[in-house]
């Protein structure tokens, strides 16, 4: 799976969400920019990303995700 197969999947499944991915292989890294989601406690957030891509981790194409949330504000402050 490629980073941007897992960005599309995610934009399209979560809308007023920004996603950056990082990674090849089997191995991401998320940046997700979403009011939404940043709202949400971190196990409710975690659970929301994990809905979209059980089925890449259960047949392996994906194996680790590590994810960071940030509010909009968040993010723009960052850069």
């Amino acid at each position: 799976m490629q980073a941007l197969e897992v960005k599309s999947l995610l934009e399209a499944k979560l809308p007023n969400t920004q996603v950056g991915v990082e990674g090849e292989g089997c191995n991401f890294q998320l940046n997700l920019i979403s009011d939404e989601l940043a709202a949400l406690s971190p196990v409710k957030r975690q659970q929301q990303i994990y809905a979209h891509l059980n089925a890449w981790i259960a047949d392996g194409s994906i194996h680790a995700v590590s994810m960071k949330f940030f509010s909009r504000a968040d993010w723009a402050a960052r850069s």
